[in-house]
């Protein structure tokens, strides 16, 4: 082989071994930060791991919200098959309320969700107040 094909040829491999790892590297990195939402059938069928954070959707269950002290409230995410307890301190999204669709993050601890952020849904006609 010609010394200078060789060097092409050297040139072209590392190149797309260094954009293979690049893409590989990227993939895992966002692996961990994309996170769709589970329903709460799919967390009874126990689709989740024990301490994994997850995001977990539903409506919260008409008659199930309660304050408790300072920033704190309980809540049901129901998607009308089962249902899941969420704890929560923190300040509520504006549109949340029973019988809303919202989305929270957190863990799951002895049946409980013990939510980190509380994002409420809305349809496309929402206007700001």
């Amino acid at each position: 082989m010609h010394p200078i094909r060789k060097q092409r040829l050297i040139l072209i491999v590392s190149v797309v071994l260094s954009v293979a790892i690049a893409v590989g590297l990227i993939l895992y990195a966002l692996r961990s930060n994309i996170s769709l939402f589970y329903t709460p059938s799919q967390v009874a069928q126990g689709e989740t791991r024990p301490g994994q954070v997850f995001r977990l959707g539903g409506m919260v269950q008409k008659g199930s919200v309660q304050h408790g002290q300072g920033l704190a409230v309980r809540f049901v995410l129901t998607d009308f098959h089962h249902a899941i307890a969420v704890t929560y301190t923190g300040l509520l999204p504006d549109l949340f309320r029973e019988g809303q669709g919202v989305v929270v993050q957190g863990q799951l601890e002895g049946g409980v969700l013990l939510a980190q952020e509380v994002l409420a849904k809305h349809d496309e006609n929402y206007r700001p107040k």
